[in-house]
């Protein structure tokens, strides 16, 4: 049944403005009918649940006479805005005005709430219909009465009409049992909109808060012992098992900082951070804990942090009291999938595979040739996987021999071999727990720390060094190699079992000289990154496509540090590093083999196309004679890396610009435009108009 609400007031459309705000926030379903000294009608109020009643309309009245028998009634207090207040301060110190309102009380009412609010710079005479005459003051201040007034006032500051205050929302859904719209995002706003102090409704909304989670969280961890602090860091909640567990009385702790008298637990850290802590091992008086910490926010501001703890068995105690001799930091990715340079067909097949591979836990094998961005792309998997929050630990198993990559996997006791740290030391797979270690290189392993894998990767436990505990690990492999490991498994190089372990997850990585186009995004952001200006002439820029780059992105990167060094504006196919210019230059001896010609083209077409051509691009055909001779380098380009060559050359095209000269060009049938990332292509009359363009002056000469 819906609930009826009797709003009661002197004015009438004051009583309207508050029905109208009511009814946005507690919704339709509120029966809300008005009342006025005004309107006449302030002796027939019917019955309700609620009377908001202000207590100017009862100045003269017997306010129990007036209304029904049962119900609830509310006194209003209505507020301005901040915007308002802030209007308010900004009025120079010591100034005269009147305060207009309606009546002598509202009048009245409306000084009081200002001075309690600061305004402390204007001095206020109360001014109302039938009130004495006013001195003539040059400055009045009103909340929507200007009609009220005086003529020979100069400066009229009308901070419109008041609205309810917070306090009396709170007790209006108090009584109508409507608490749910304080946490209206809407109502919010609302509250933070008025200049009023809502410390009391800000507290009762947190306190709300603080002890659901807090049931929540007793339903979800009944052996576990739970402690809450609210936004100051004062402990509010210490259940009997946690009092247990810490044996601390809990009176001990209540109403005291968290931490002066629970420092080993790490709220501070959990809300400097605004991130929840999982499964973290303290110690408290010999006693390993298994911590999980959650702080809860209300509009972005803490409100408090709930700590739920259980006792860790004996085996987890051995392997975190290891783990926590390694830094928090240190192994996290630097790289995620956007940081992959490449539009070719096979560089987006992969990063699509990888993408896909991220969501599971299995193995990955990446292969590929050296230098192709294995551990990029296992960092990238990393990061988009769900042990992104965990630690990336990365290993080359070429680098190190046996006895010391067996220590930095597994781990060692104390006193396991000569040298060895007091106190043991922890091995990558448990600094890696929960998140991923990556072992490149992998073909480099011995056989004998092959077996010790296969093992981790089938049972998911280690043994260190010199120990007799098995350790529980929770780790995804990456393994990658820049050989063929299949063709070692058959050559006995490499364990066959531990081969289908890893390879779960088969990734092949393009070698460069198959990415087309990717060496110039390549080249432009390595250049971009290294802040270099030089410009590659278009002669250079084929002998770079055409390169077999063996090294990969990194001969490419190597290939620019070179260059920068040179220290030339343009670069030019002799500027190139020499075994570049050797491959290039062995190229040109190897006698060329026949190549099918493209179907003739009639002598006069191509002269025809260019007189077409003329006319529609007037005297200068330079821009046109730039994108046929691009066209001619590189069989298939788009638009994006047409308009940033020529920018590099001294052209500004835009790649708007280049769709409609592109589009005159379809039209003479010098170029096709195809979908997709097909590009544009050159067509075999193209070819023709181009040597033709290339012969002949024109007005602006690239």
């Amino acid at each position: 049944m819906a609930k009826k609400l009797a709003v009661i007031t002197w004015d009438t459309a004051a009583g309207e403005l508050y029905a109208q705000q009511i009814q946005t926030y507690f919704g339709n379903d509120l029966r809300i009918a008005t009342y006025s000294v005004q309107a006449g009608n302030i002796n027939q109020i019917a019955p309700s649940d609620v009377y908001l009643v202000s207590t100017c309309a009862f100045a003269d009245r017997d306010i129990d006479q007036l209304l029904p028998p049962g119900g609830e009634v509310v006194i209003s207090e209505v507020h301005i805005t901040q915007e308002s207040l802030t209007r308010l301060l900004a009025v120079p110190r010591n100034t005269q005005a009147l305060l207009v309102n309606i009546n002598q009380p509202m009048a009245t009412e409306t000084i009081a709430m200002l001075n309690h609010l600061g305004v402390t710079n204007i001095r206020f005479t109360p001014y109302y219909p039938g009130a004495p005459e006013p001195p003539r003051l040059a400055c009045a201040v009103t909340t929507g009465e200007r009609r009220y007034v005086p003529d020979w006032v100069e400066e009229v500051i009308d901070l419109g009409p008041r609205f309810l205050s917070g306090d009396t929302f709170f007790s209006l859904a108090y009584h109508l049992n409507y608490e749910w719209i304080l946490r209206k995002p809407e109502f919010q706003a609302y509250l933070s909109s008025l200049a009023e102090c809502t410390y009391s409704i800000e507290q009762m909304l947190n306190r709300s808060v603080q002890l659901e989670s807090l049931a929540d969280l007793f339903q979800k961890a009944l052996d576990s012992g739970v402690i809450g602090v609210n936004n100051n860091g004062s402990v509010f909640v210490c259940s009997p098992k946690a009092a247990e567990i810490l044996k601390i009385p809990a009176e001990r702790l209540f109403s005291q900082h968290v931490q002066e008298v629970l420092a080993f637990f790490p709220f501070a850290e959990s809300i400097a951070n605004r991130k929840a802590i999982h499964n973290r091992m303290v110690e408290h008086q010999g006693v390993c804990l298994n911590v999980s910490i959650q702080p809860f926010y209300q509009q972005n501001t803490l409100i408090g942090a709930f700590c739920v703890f259980q006792q860790a068995q004996d085996r987890e105690k051995r392997q975190q009291k290891a783990r926590r001799q390694i830094p928090a930091g240190g192994h996290m990715t630097k790289y995620t999938f956007d940081s992959i340079i490449g539009e070719s067909r096979p560089m987006q097949t992969a990063k699509d595979l990888a993408r896909k591979m991220a969501a599971s836990s299995a193995a990955i094998l990446i292969t590929g040739e050296s230098g192709t961005g294995k551990e990029l792309f296992a960092q990238a998997i990393h990061a988009a996987s769900p042990r992104s929050g965990s630690p990336f630990v990365a290993i080359n198993c070429a680098a190190m021999p046996d006895s010391l990559l067996e220590s930095q996997l597994f781990g060692y006791e104390e006193g396991a071999f000569t040298g060895a740290k007091k106190g043991g030391h922890i091995g990558f797979f448990e600094t890696a727990c929960s998140g991923t270690l990556f072992l490149d290189e992998i073909e480099a392993m011995s056989p004998m720390l092959q077996v010790k894998l296969l093992r981790v990767l089938q049972e998911k436990e280690i043994v260190r060094l010199g120990g007799v505990d098995v350790i529980h690990v929770d780790v995804r492999v990456i393994a990658a190699s820049n050989e063929d490991l299949s063709t070692i498994v058959r050559e006995g190089g490499f364990r066959k079992d531990l081969f289908y372990r890893l390879s779960v997850l088969p990734l092949q990585l393009p070698p460069l000289r198959e990415r087309g186009l990717d060496i110039q995004l390549l080249l432009r952001h390595i250049q971009d990154n290294m802040h270099a200006s030089f410009i590659l002439s278009s002669e250079a820029l084929r002998v770079l496509l055409s390169y077999q780059w063996e090294g990969n992105v990194r001969e490419l990167r190597n290939c620019v540090e070179y260059l920068i060094c040179l220290e030339k504006q343009v670069i030019q196919p002799e500027d190139l590093p020499f075994n570049i210019q050797a491959s290039f230059a062995h190229e040109r001896t190897i006698e060329p083999q026949p190549v099918p010609e493209p179907a003739p083209v009639r002598p006069d077409a191509a002269g025809q196309a260019l007189e077409q051509l003329r006319r529609r691009a007037g005297s200068d055909l330079t821009p046109y004679r730039f994108l046929l001779a691009q066209l001619v380098l590189v069989p298939s380009m788009g638009r994006k890396a047409l308009s940033e060559q020529a920018a590099r050359s001294g052209l500004t095209l835009t790649e708007q610009t280049i769709r409609t000269m592109m589009s005159h060009l379809e039209e003479l049938k010098l170029v096709e435009i195809r979908r997709g990332r097909g590009g544009t292509q050159i067509t075999a009359l193209g070819r023709e108009a181009a040597r033709a363009l290339a012969s002949q002056p024109i007005k602006s000469p690239i």
